[in-house]
């Protein structure tokens, strides 16, 4: 991989030295591609599957209720989630009667990329916000009113807050278009391997590109026992990161500080983490040289250095009090699995050393422990830092 062009003008990509985890079940590929090009370490661990459209019995019963009698309104909400629709109808043998349906009524598409599947269909919308908020497009039905009419929206796997009721209060009957059905993973081991990674402090962020998928992995940590350390660590030591507000309501319900983009697009997502990541590291000036703490890693003067778990565990014992002393048994009790022979703090503090590349960075006090050599004129400024 070619680490000279980053779009931050870093050889090491703005993401370099974080761990970041990917919920994702549709997408995950292109969004673990976009963090890793950016330097990030990937944790997929898909908190949901998919149930292929062709299979799903609840959509085809849809489908055959609205060919039945058709829809006065259509509201598509997603690309992938229409031209599915359309593609499942075709094998179901009932493309060009539902083709026909759609045709005669209004049709609403949420955003561009909605827009051109309609299209893509033979297909004409009547109007597309802006704004790609489904707000607006609420707005707009009950502006022009909607009572008495049959309104289909797409479903696409995310809760539509007061969206139906707004409309069934309007007096419309409304046919929710199920595109996609989630259920939980088949092989939930690698979502309890994100949980165990989180809450250990191995990872630095957390994606979410849905609703039920958040959902999902707080429902995983609850039946584990593990709920409030989860919540306690989210928004916190471990960044939220939605790709959107809707995305979002899981987390926040439980209290949860999340952060997203203003375009609600994996790309923009992408751009969020690598801005709040690195502002959240820890920079110290130490020995004449700038130290900047990331998650597995240490940029010393631009220069990425990465960094084994046990001596990241004693850089970050070291610099919750940048320049004062730390004992030797105070910096066991930091290590991984830590023991009682302070031998193990020796061995490690040796090979935190090498892979700074700069011994100097940390001093030896004899007979008391270790001390980072923070530069004195800055004392001050550093002294109430936020921990690492």
């Amino acid at each position: 991989m070619d680490h000279t062009d980053h779009p931050d003008g870093t050889a090491h990509g703005p993401l370099a030295g974080f761990t970041i985890g990917v919920t994702a079940a549709r997408r995950a590929e292109e969004l673990g591609a976009l963090l890793t090009r950016r330097g990030g370490t990937v944790i997929h661990a898909p908190a949901l599957r998919i149930v292929p459209l062709a299979d799903d019995s609840e959509l085809y019963a849809t489908t055959k209720q609205l060919l039945e009698r058709g829809p006065d309104v259509v509201v598509a909400t997603t690309a992938i989630g229409f031209r599915g629709w359309i593609e499942a109808a075709d094998g179901w043998g009932v493309g060009t009667d539902l083709l026909a349906a759609l045709r005669g009524a209004r049709l609403l598409a949420r955003g561009p990329k909605v827009k051109g599947a309609v299209r893509a269909a033979g297909l004409t919308e009547e109007w597309s916000p802006a704004s790609e908020s489904m707000a607006e497009v609420l707005d707009r039905l009950l502006e022009e009113g909607v009572e008495g009419s049959r309104v289909a929206v797409q479903l696409h796997g995310e809760p539509l807050p007061g969206f139906v009721e707004s409309l069934r209060a309007a007096g419309a009957e409304v046919v929710g278009v199920p595109v996609y059905r989630w259920l939980p993973p088949e092989d939930i081991g690698p979502v309890d391997r994100l949980l165990d990674a989180t809450l250990a402090g191995s990872v630095d962020a957390l994606t979410f590109t849905s609703a039920p998928a958040a959902a999902s992995l707080l429902s995983r940590a609850e039946h584990h026992g593990s709920l409030d350390r989860l919540t306690a660590v989210l928004g916190q030591d471990v960044l939220a990161a939605c790709v959107g507000p809707v995305t979002a309501l899981p987390l926040q319900s439980h209290g949860i500080a999340t952060v997203q983009p203003e375009r609600f697009r994996l790309g923009p997502l992408v751009q969020t983490l690598c801005r709040e990541l690195p502002a959240r590291a820890r920079a110290l000036p130490v020995a004449g040289h700038r130290m900047e703490i990331r998650g597995h890693a240490v940029v010393v003067d631009g220069e990425l250095r990465p960094v084994p778990p046990a001596g990241m565990s004693l850089l970050r014992a070291l610099a919750r009090r940048p320049g004062w002393v730390v004992g030797r048994g105070d910096l066991l009790r930091a290590l991984p699995g830590s023991g009682s022979d302070e031998h193990a703090v020796e061995t490690a503090m040796a090979r935190l050393r090498s892979a700074l590349g700069t011994p100097r960075l940390i001093q030896t006090v004899v007979k008391r422990g270790y001390r980072l050599a923070l530069d004195p004129t800055t004392d001050t400024k550093y002294a109430d830092a936020p921990r690492p």
